[in-house]
């Protein structure tokens, strides 16, 4: 029997062609916008659980506690070793540092080669506590020792080519050799490691002093602590336990530290210790839904619509002897048919958006994922759910058609039913259109507004170029001697960072003039030379620059220190004794500089304090003339190449840096043009199909309203008039939805723009628009047909 209703499905299905295109193309956006979700979703939902212990794996992590909680993913340096030596509750500790955009140079075919990588420094134990497989290595060598490393088969590849990677040399950033003695297999791709060099962390306490000693007065992000805990280990009882050690080693700090352990499971998705927005995940799966949702309204909109037309074969049907149930499965099968060729399309769309997908979302996802037991029930649920849903109210309606009505061609649109329904349903695909556009263009503002904001400080034309960690204070001021003559040059800064727009961020206390204590707040640290204020044009409010010394004696603050400790006037704050990171900074204050952004618009402004120290500089700020920028920035690499011959040149501009510290909400607004212009498509799909059936049933209506004097417009205006009022009713619905989801998205911002009334007024008129365009070349052509042949109509 069911053969036979497939059977008969597609021969119904074929005698009304533009309909069940209209239907499959709707559907298959679905499914095909569903799948890309599909893949996504469960990318990060599997992030890290192949590790066989990962239910007792432990990323310690930092609360600090000043005048405001911070969340660090970090622990200080020595926190690792006193936790594995007088505590009892870990099989395994092992430290992880960072490193990005680091230099190597190796020789491979009698070349030297130089590229830039991200690598990582690994405590041994560290491969005892996860499951990164180790392929091949020197069995004789052990990543306990210094200069040692690991590469992963790709990194080996990209790296050293079809030559054997063990016993290869790479020179570290022109400071250590390296020496490749081991291989792992390449990472899953749903893991928190990217990085596929990893060095021994002995080699790190050659190189830094700070992340490779052991000390308690700091933290750095780029150093990670996790912990394989023992079997039945009570969290809750531990992270009791290690409540003393702030007490211990850093009772004279107002910076207040709680040491917490976070599950690896929740590594990934935390946005407070830096993992992914679980937010982004849900508005994926809602937009997934409405995508499917505004199919499945297709569907059942315009089979009640066409319901009316079948009432005579419902009729004959039933006279032969077809219970309710028969038409209803009937009816579900005609849905499944339909189902299953928009699948079959969808999954083609996915294939051709995917590379796109990828692309913009920063992933490396594949079609092949599919091919799982997951994935086919998946698939299995998704197909009964949206036959059942888009089948089951157009069958319930048809199966109680009156035969004897029917047959006697006495039914009229209202004996059909599903009127009130349809309106509902558009009522509710308006709506949701309506959130998308309001959506993006509160996103569109943020960005716009975040992006083109005063900073104060200047960001166009600024180049930002990167010098070596180990550079002599005389050597520096050569160079940027030397880039100061460039003539498309107009200023010149050797800095720790630039003001604002970087991730290079210090933090530390500080104690303000006579009082006994450190702060309870935090100051971030703007090292730079004497023209950092030329170069970025940062203004002066009291006082002057620090003059050129030796040592730091003369530091600069912002307004935002000033209002920090209650003083409002910046004159007072002139001459005084300022105090900072643990000791190390004892000057006095000369200066204060207006306030700028440091950080994007979702941090306040900064407390800041400037000082002059060469050893910490990392980068060379140019101010340039746009004229000739080419010729100008050969200039600068050929003289930047001169005095670092052995170094990898590389630059970037400082507007650039302040827009990609939006990357998310550009991700944001990218996936809610995609997803509004997918819905609004499928929307006019089903508004096409209705309009396609209210103008054949209207036709003899069309006709006698043009012998009686009405013009196209008069009959335009009759055919948009009902669906503009159904519009203006899904803006009443969605304007409140849309302005609550926006505003709790701008409650992240610190400094936002504002939603205004005319945002979804421009949401309903781009609708009414669409509407307009989508109905008028149906209508217009009914509009301008002969009324003798519209008449003549049966």
């Amino acid at each position: 029997m069911f053969k036979n209703y497939l059977k008969i499905a597609w021969r119904n299905l074929m005698k009304r062609k533009i309909f069940t295109a209209i239907n499959i193309l709707g559907l298959a956006i679905g499914f095909g916008s569903s799948i890309l979700i599909y893949l996504f979703l469960s990318h990060h939902l599997s992030y890290d659980n192949f590790h066989e212990n990962s239910d007792r794996i432990y990323r310690f992590v930092t609360e600090e506690h000043r005048d405001n909680i911070d969340y660090e993913a970090t622990v200080p340096p020595a926190f690792a070793n006193e936790f594995r030596q007088n505590y009892n509750y870990a099989e395994k500790v092992a430290k992880l540092a960072i490193w990005e955009n680091t230099q190597l140079d190796f020789e491979l075919n009698q070349q030297k080669i130089q590229v830039k990588e991200d690598m990582l420094f690994a405590e041994a134990d560290f491969f005892e506590i996860f499951n990164y497989p180790l392929k091949e290595h020197i069995s004789t060598r052990s990543l306990e020792e210094p200069n040692t490393a690991y590469v992963t088969v790709d990194m080996a590849q990209k790296l050293f080519g079809n030559s054997n990677p063990l016993g290869q040399t790479m020179r570290l950033d022109n400071m250590e050799t390296i020496e490749v003695i081991g291989v792992l297999e390449n990472f899953p791709r749903a893991t928190m490691l990217e990085e596929g060099l990893i060095i021994s962390f002995e080699t790190l306490k050659k190189l830094d002093d700070f992340a490779g000693t052991e000390v308690w007065t700091g933290m750095t992000t780029s150093l990670e602590c996790f912990a394989l805990l023992k079997p039945n280990q009570d969290v809750d009882a531990i992270e009791t336990a290690l409540l003393e050690l702030p007490k211990k080693h850093r009772s004279t700090s107002k910076n207040r530290h709680e040491y917490q352990l976070q599950p690896l499971a929740d590594v990934h998705f935390n946005p407070l210790y830096g993992g992914v927005d679980p937010t982004l995940l849900w508005a994926f799966g809602i937009i997934g839904l409405f995508l499917i949702s505004i199919g499945c309204i297709n569907f059942i909109n315009i089979s009640t619509a066409q319901a009316f037309y079948r009432s005579k074969e419902i009729g004959i049907r039933k006279v032969l002897g077809s219970f309710k149930n028969h038409l209803f499965w009937q009816f579900l099968s005609e849905t499944f048919v339909i189902s299953v060729f928009a699948l079959g399309i969808g999954v083609i769309f996915a294939s051709l958006m995917l590379p796109s997908f990828n692309s913009l979302f920063q992933t490396e996802l594949y079609m092949e994922s599919l091919l799982s037991v997951q994935f086919f029930g998946f698939v299995a649920l998704l197909l009964i759910l949206i036959s059942f849903l888009s089948g089951s109210y157009p069958g319930i309606l048809m199966s109680r058609i009156v035969p004897v009505l029917a047959l006697k061609g006495k039914l009229n649109h209202n004996d059909t039913g599903g009127s009130s329904t349809r309106k509902v349903l558009v009522v509710a695909q308006f709506a949701i259109s309506i959130i998308l556009i309001a959506a993006t263009l509160v996103i569109s503002r943020q960005i716009d507004y975040a992006i083109n904001t005063d900073l104060g400080f200047d960001k166009e034309s600024i180049v930002m170029v990167k010098i070596p960690k180990e550079l002599e204070a005389v050597q520096l001021e050569s160079l940027t001697n030397r880039l100061d003559y460039i003539s498309g040059v107009e200023d010149v800064t050797a800095c720790l960072s630039s003001p604002g727009g970087s991730e290079n961020r210090w933090g530390t206390g500080v104690k303000y003039h006579n009082r006994p204590e450190y702060e309870e707040f935090s100051m971030q640290v703007k090292l730079a030379d004497l023209n950092y204020l030329n170069t970025f044009d940062l203004e002066l409010v009291a006082g002057r620059n620090y003059f050129k010394a030796d040592s730091i004696t003369e530091v600069l603050v912002n307004e935002k220190f000033g209002k920090k400790i209650g003083v409002n006037n910046p004159e007072e704050l002139l001459g005084k004794k300022f105090e900072a990171n643990g000791g190390y900074v004892k000057a006095s204050i000369v200066g204060v500089v207006k306030d700028f952004h440091d950080g994007d618009f979702t941090q306040e402004i900064s407390p800041i304090f400037m000082a002059q120290n060469p050893q910490w500089y990392d980068e060379i700020a140019l101010k340039i003339n746009t004229q000739n920028i080419s010729t100008t920035l050969t200039q600068i690499k050929g003289t930047w190449k001169d005095t670092f011959k052995d170094y990898i040149y590389e630059y970037n501009f400082l507007d650039d840096r302040v827009e990609e510290q939006y990357e998310e909400e550009q991700r944001y607004l990218s996936l809610s043009k995609i997803f509004s212009a997918l819905a609004i498509l499928i929307g006019c799909l089903g508004i096409y199909g209705l309009i396609l059936f209210y103008v054949g049933q209207r036709t003899k209506e069309i006709g006698i309203r043009k012998v009686l004097g009405s013009g196209v417009a008069n009959i335009l205006a009759l055919f948009t008039a009902d669906f503009f009022k159904l519009i203006l009713i899904a803006g009443v619905f969605a304007t409140p939805i849309s302005w609550y989801l926006m505003e709790q998205w701008l409650q992240g911002y610190t400094y936002r723009t504002e939603i205004h009334w005319w945002i979804f007024a421009v949401a309903i008129l781009s609708i009414m628009t669409i509407t307009l365009i989508t109905i008028s070349y149906q209508t217009i052509k009914a509009a301008i047909t002969n009324p003798i042949k519209s008449l003549r109509t049966e």
